[in-house]
C-alpha cells in the first residue's frame, strides 16, 4: 500500500468515526430529552432539532439549550417555544452570515449570531460584520462580543462599529473579549454589579435590545425568582404595633 492511499484510508476512517460519534450523541441526548420532558413535548422539540440539522443549523446547541432549561425547572411548554425561537433566529443568522461572506458560517458562528439576534443586532448588522471582517477568521468570538455590548447598554451600531474597528486591527479574540469588560467597567462604576456578568442567561427572549441598562442576573423565562414562594418581606407575620 502507498503512503498516499494509507493517508486517504485514515482520512476516510477519522470521518466515517467522527460521523458515527455525532450520531450516537444526537440519540443520546434525544434520550435524555425524553427522560426530562413530558412525552408530547419531548417529540416536538426532537422534530425541531432534526428539522434545524436538516437545514445545517447546531442542532447540538439546540439540545444542549433544551436540556439545561429542563435541568432549571423551567416549564416544558416555556422550553419548547424558546427551542423554536431559537432555531429560527439561526435560521436567520445563518442567511444573513451567507449573505455577508458568502460562504457557508460555522455551527458556532451560526450560534453566536443566533445569540447577538437574540439581543437586539439584526440581520443587518450580522450581514455587515461578516462581509468587512478579515475574512480568514471565525466570526464566532466577534459576534458574541457585540452580543454581549449590547446586554451592556450599547447600542447595536456602535457595538457593531467597536468590534469592527479592532477586527480591522488585526486584534485577538482576547482583546476583542476585553471589550465587554472595559464597557461593564464604565457603565457599572458605582452600581455594584461584578465585572464579566454579561447577562448570557438564556431564556431572556424579547427582551429590548437597547434599554439603556445593562441586563441583571437572574433565572431564566418560566422559573419564579423565588422558586414560586411568595415574597416575605419580613412584615406579613408581624401583629400591629402596641399603641
Amino acid at each position: 500500500m502507498t503512503r498516499t492511499r494509507h493517508l486517504l484510508l485514515q482520512s476516510l476512517t477519522i470521518v466515517v468515526l467522527a460521523g458515527t460519534s455525532n450520531a450516537q450523541a444526537g440519540k443520546d441526548a434525544s434520550a435524555r430529552l425524553r427522560e426530562v420532558l413530558p412525552g408530547d413535548v419531548a417529540a416536538r422539540v426532537i422534530a425541531r432539532i432534526a428539522e434545524a440539522r436538516a437545514h445545517q443549523l447546531p442542532g447540538d446547541a439546540l439540545e444542549n439549550r433544551a436540556l439545561k432549561f429542563a435541568a432549571k425547572g423551567v416549564d416544558p411548554k416555556s422550553i419548547e417555544r424558546s427551542i423554536d425561537e431559537q432555531a429560527q433566529r439561526m435560521e436567520s443568522a445563518r442567511a444573513a452570515l451567507v449573505s455577508g461572506r458568502g460562504s457557508t458560517p460555522g455551527g458556532d458562528e451560526i450560534e453566536a449570531g443566533a445569540e447577538a439576534m437574540r439581543k437586539g443586532v439584526d440581520g443587518a448588522a450580522v450581514s455587515l460584520l461578516a462581509k468587512d471582517a478579515p475574512h480568514d477568521r471565525s466570526l464566532a468570538v466577534p459576534l458574541f462580543v457585540i452580543g454581549s455590548l449590547t446586554d451592556r447598554g450599547l447600542s447595536a451600531d456602535k457595538a457593531l462599529q467597536s468590534v469592527l474597528e479592532r477586527l480591522k486591527s488585526r486584534a485577538s479574540d482576547a482583546d476583542l473579549e476585553s471589550l465587554s469588560s472595559e464597557v461593564s467597567s464604565r457603565n457599572n462604576s458605582g452600581q455594584g454589579r461584578p465585572d464579566g456578568e454579561s447577562g448570557r442567561e438564556f431564556g431572556q427572549s424579547h427582551k429590548p435590545a437597547n434599554s439603556g441598562r445593562p441586563a441583571t442576573a437572574g433565572p431564566p423565562a418560566g422559573v419564579p425568582g423565588n422558586g414560586g414562594k411568595k415574597a416575605n418581606n419580613g412584615n406579613s407575620h408581624k401583629p400591629p404595633p402596641k399603641k
